[in-house]
């Protein structure tokens, strides 16, 4: 019902613009018969009018005839200004989609990648709003508790699901998502389904791929983090981890002091060392030539999911006071640090070494791992063992403030054109999915 009454107001709209047209031509345009000849109007006063009038022949009609023609012209734009706002309008909100953010990376979705604001803003409130248009695309998002399967209005024919699937937990309460969605599919309340995923950090995400239309399933596209195997770029696609939203990691807006101001530490590391891993290598060179004091180092043996309010306020100052921002790898090589150092201005050094895991084995990932973020030129420094920390650190102490400064200006000019380009990639991917084609 709802595309037949869309055809019938285009229909409308549409016939009511070749009327106008009709007007305007028989206005302007159609041959006008001449008028028949009228006897000529003997007056007292002789020739006297007509040598006022100069050589026209006065005519009693002829300023309601102008009047009538400048109202015909005015008519006739506006009824082209109408039906250009239509069909506009029409283009604007070709494409509705509505956003169901069931993983905190909606919130990197919608308030980092599309800039989009919710109401309220209270992070604890149980049901979050927003809305905005892109494109050929009105988009709306929902999130909080209250969000719940059969409990809230789907107003949109075409639907985005962000899902967790990091554990078995998250995968069990993603899969009643898929299947509420499915129901909606089959029932016609909507007709197409995209995902957002946050994927396994092993990439163990063979659980969604049923789900998929490529395997007899509903849903049309997925964007999934991490370099997941199965990334074909025609309908999944990598998304990015971005910063640790979970954990309320704001978003920030560079600032005049962010980019000039000196920063007193060279590089920070506030994060888990685990047993066995090159965090311990890491730990050990940062100690041995004193490297420790001239970084902000704060190291714990555990990994703490939440954070106090002054373990959160240090790890954002740690990032706006240091130069250099160290990301060794951890379960996956991609971490919310890289981004998050990105977000204050502090250059992310990149342990440039593939997890063991079922990530990237695939032709297309020539240069994995982060190969979405080795794709958009990432000016990160990449370094493939610890040892040649001391040497960066070196090199970064001859550097000049200016050059600094300079290097900031780059690095956060190169996240704000990733986000951008991740948003506008996502839009049109939806819309050159969902819309129909003109094929004729």
């Amino acid at each position: 019902m709802r595309g037949a009454r869309k055809r019938l107001c285009s229909a409308l709209v549409v016939a009511y613009g070749l009327f106008s047209l009709y007007a305007a031509y028989t206005v302007f345009l159609r041959p006008r018969r001449p008028a028949a000849p009228r006897p000529p109007h003997r007056d007292r006063r002789g020739s006297r009018d007509h040598v006022a009038m100069g050589n026209e022949e006065w005519n009693p009609w002829e300023g309601d005839e102008k009047n009538e023609l400048v109202a015909s012209q005015q008519r006739y734009e506006a009824n082209l200004k109408m039906i250009k706002n239509a069909r506009s309008h029409l283009e604007q909100t070709s494409l509705r989609v509505q956003i169901w953010g069931k993983a905190a990376i909606g919130l990197y979705l919608w308030q980092h990648i599309f800039g989009g604001h919710l109401q309220p803003a209270d992070v604890t409130a149980q049901w979050r709003e927003g809305s905005q248009k892109a494109g050929k695309t009105y988009f709306s998002f929902i999130t909080g508790p209250s969000v719940v399967p059969g409990y809230f209005s789907v107003d949109a024919e075409n639907v985005v699901l962000v899902l967790n699937g990091r554990e078995k937990a998250k995968i069990s309460y993603a899969t009643q998502w898929l299947h509420y969605a499915q129901t909606l599919i089959h029932t016609h309340k909507i007709q197409h389904v995209a995902v957002v995923l946050l994927g396994n950090e092993q990439c163990n995400n063979e659980w969604i791929q049923p789900y998929l239309k490529r395997h007899g399933g509903f849903v049309n596209l997925l964007f999934v983090t991490y370099d997941y195997v199965l990334v074909n770029e025609e309908d999944i696609f990598q998304w990015p981890l971005g910063v640790a939203t979970y954990r309320n990691f704001p978003f920030v807006e560079p600032s005049w002091s962010m980019l000039h101001d000196p920063r007193s530490y060279l590089c920070n590391f506030l994060g888990t060392v685990y047993k066995n891993s090159s965090r311990e290598t890491l730990m050990e060179i940062l100690k041995q030539d004193g490297l420790n004091k001239l970084c902000w180092i704060a190291a714990r043996e555990q990994w703490q999911p939440q954070e106090t309010n002054e373990s959160f306020k240090n790890y954002q100052d740690a990032l706006l006071q240091s130069d250099l921002t160290l990301c060794p790898v951890g379960i996956n090589t991609e971490c919310y640090r890289i981004y998050e150092a990105c977000s204050y201005g502090s250059l992310p050094v990149i342990e440039d070494v593939m997890t063991p895991s079922d990530c990237g084995n695939s032709s297309m990932y020539h240069s994995a791992p982060l190969q979405l973020l080795k794709t958009m030129g990432a000016p990160f420094i990449f370094i493939k063992n610890w040892k040649e920390l001391p040497a960066v650190l070196e090199k970064e102490k001859q550097m000049s403030f200016q050059e600094k400064i300079q290097r900031r200006k780059k690095l956060m000019e190169w996240y704000q054109n990733f986000k951008a380009w991740m948003r506008q990639k996502f839009i049109n991917t939806l819309e050159n999915s969902f819309l129909p084609s003109d094929k004729g």
